[in-house]
This record gives C-alpha cells, sequence and structure tokens, in this order.
C-alpha cells in the first residue's frame, strides 16, 4: 500500500478488535514510523512504550470502557516531555502529534486499526494513573495512547470536506 492510498483509508476505528495477535515485529514497524517523524529542532521529545502484556492491558482498558480499548491486542502510550529546544519554546505536542500521524498511516498500511485517543485521556485523571502504571517519570506527560488490533467490523473513514472548502491557492479559502 502507497502513502496515499494509507492516507484515504486511515480512519478512527472505535469498535471491537478480534483476538489476532499484532505481532511485536509489527509494533516496532509502527513505533519506527512515529520515531523518524519530524520534530522541532529534531529535539525527540517523544518517547513511546508498546504495551502488550495482558494485565497492563486490562488495566489500562478498564479506565475507559470502550470496546477498542476492550479488546485491544496491545497500545502504544506516547509519552510528552516539555523541554525548551528553540527561543524558549517547547515543541512537544507538535512532535507527539507528528510521531501519531505516521504511527496511524503504519498500523493502516499493515491492516491494523486504531484511534488517536487524547482527550478521554486527559480526562478523570486517566492520564496521570496510566503513567504510574508504566513508570512514567513525574516531568513527562502521557499524551496520547493508540489501541490496536484487527478491527472485527468493516469501517471507512468519514466524507470530508472537498479541497475548496478546505484550502486554496494563495489566499484563504472562500466557503460557499
Amino acid at each position: 500500500m502507497d502513502v496515499f492510498e494509507a492516507i484515504e483509508r486511515r480512519h478512527s476505528y472505535r469498535g471491537a478488535l478480534t483476538d489476532t495477535p499484532v505481532s511485536r515485529e509489527d509494533l516496532r514497524r509502527i513505533v519506527d514510523a512515529g520515531i523518524r517523524a519530524p520534530s522541532g529542532c529534531n529535539a525527540q521529545t517523544t518517547t513511546f512504550i508498546v504495551v502488550d502484556d495482558p494485565s497492563l492491558l486490562a488495566s489500562i482498558a478498564a479506565l475507559f470502557g470502550r470496546p477498542v480499548f476492550d479488546s485491544a491486542r496491545a497500545m502504544i502510550v506516547c509519552v510528552v516531555e516539555h523541554r525548551e529546544v528553540f527561543h524558549g519554546m517547547a515543541f512537544g505536542p507538535e512532535d507527539c502529534a507528528a510521531a501519531v500521524e505516521n504511527m496511524l498511516l503504519a498500523v493502516t498500511s499493515l491492516g491494523y486499526a486504531t484511534v488517536w485517543t487524547d482527550g478521554a485521556l486527559r480526562s478523570e485523571g486517566r492520564a496521570q494513573r496510566i503513567g504510574e502504571l508504566l513508570g512514567v517519570p513525574a516531568d513527562r506527560e502521557v499524551r496520547v495512547i493508540l489501541p490496536i488490533g484487527v478491527p472485527a467490523e468493516t469501517a471507512s473513514q468519514r466524507e470530508r470536506k472537498p479541497f475548496g472548502q478546505r484550502a486554496e491557492f494563495n489566499r484563504y479559502p472562500t466557503v460557499t
């Protein structure tokens, strides 16, 4: 699958996943795609915890109560370091987002499904609890989790607004 096909097929999957294992080789390939993402000043402020231990998966899933978490065969936890790297600025969230997008495309390319989980992670103390569970240092932030597995149902990308409503050459798009 080429990158443009992966972009067209990538979608947020929130349903149940099958019992099919996600190989460590595939997990390494997915995380390597994240590692290869750009980062501000090449500071590489995002680190990754690959969770495939069933007891840890169950502990994390219990915090969410959603089918995709309950049935995930693996999870990738993205941890951000908020370190100033350029004129007093930190780019942790941006670095993490670039890494996550690369991993989403890799997940799709390998035939798995996932959902970018951020908002639910940052509510009800979930990020802190997961950080404690996984030994994340107190000066780092658990920012995104990707539950991964083989989808049990067929799903596709939601409709996107056309180019003319979201983009324009040489000026801001005029929405009609």
